[in-house]
């Protein structure tokens, strides 16, 4: 109880931060499944159902001649990687404790750390998944070849760090708005599934069915992606730096608004929820 505060270095405050952060995170991995390897499993099987639909779906519509010459199934996950990665995230850092939470309670804990961990617990899991689905795919059906693997993985950070961006901004407002960020979340995630243009190439798509996907950055991101996957795919209507620069401006905009909420924060927030 009484115990003498030490002063610590900035190195030091830095490694107890990454230790808290490390700490954290294997609790946001353990908080829905004791066991990480059924977590790990049901998020293979949502992509892998995602993936079955999305085929089945284009064979019956007869799109396969929209998609990008190449492995098709490759082309279909390009797109649902990414766009679980940005949903994913976002959705974790929504979930992430709230500045009246009882884990603020304790002394080194604050919402940074809560947002940092849930979002490196989202992407571990869903690059795990990734590289699982995969080398599956590339053993047991078809082996696969990615032009450029370094660039496709960059864009799959872009649209992890897309959604982190989203999520600090949705989290931000929710203990204010709690009922509309949640709809106004949910409907950005269902959005996405068409807005995202996981199911177009962009360079094939009129100019006025273009502006209506423009606005995204995951629209993009996911396009770039294929871009590096693909040998045969150069994009000319989507750009690296558009997700970027909206993805750092809605993380100063969402710490801002962060920053505010945690200095008005009231316990009944957390007990309204």
């Amino acid at each position: 109880m009484f115990e003498a505060r030490r002063p610590m270095t900035r190195s030091r405050s830095a490694f107890n931060m990454l230790e808290l952060i490390y700490h954290s995170i294997v609790r946001e991995i353990r908080k829905d499944h004791r066991n990480a390897v059924v977590g790990l499993l049901m998020n293979m099987m949502q992509t892998i159902v995602f993936v079955t639909a999305f085929y089945f779906m284009f064979t019956v519509l007869g799109l396969k001649g929209n998609a990008i010459r190449g492995d098709f199934l490759l082309y279909i996950m390009s797109g649902i990687f990414l766009f679980m990665t940005h949903t994913k995230a976002m959705g974790a850092v929504l979930k992430a404790e709230g500045p009246a939470s009882a884990m603020m309670k304790h002394a080194p804990m604050n919402t940074i750390i809560s947002i940092a961990s849930s979002s490196i617990a989202s992407l571990y899991i869903q690059l795990l998944s990734m590289a699982v689905v995969l080398y599956l795919y590339h053993v047991i059906f078809s082996p696969i070849t990615i032009h450029d693997p370094t660039g496709a993985m960059g864009m799959v950070l872009l649209a992890w760090f897309s959604g982190v961006a989203v999520g600090i901004v949705f989290s931000s407002l929710k203990p204010w708005f709690p009922g509309f960020i949640s709809i106004v979340s949910s409907i950005y995630a269902r959005a996405n599934m068409i807005a995202s243009g996981k199911m177009f190439v962009a360079n094939t798509m009129p100019g006025f069915m273009l502006a209506m996907f423009d606005w995204n950055p995951l629209f993009h991101a996911i396009d770039q992606a294929r871009g590096y996957v693909f040998i045969n795919y150069n994009p000319h209507y989507s750009t690296i730096s558009y997700p970027l620069k909206v993805s750092i401006v809605l993380i100063m905009v969402g710490l801002m608004l962060e920053f505010y909420t945690r200095k008005n924060a009231s316990a009944s927030w957390e007990a309204a929820r």
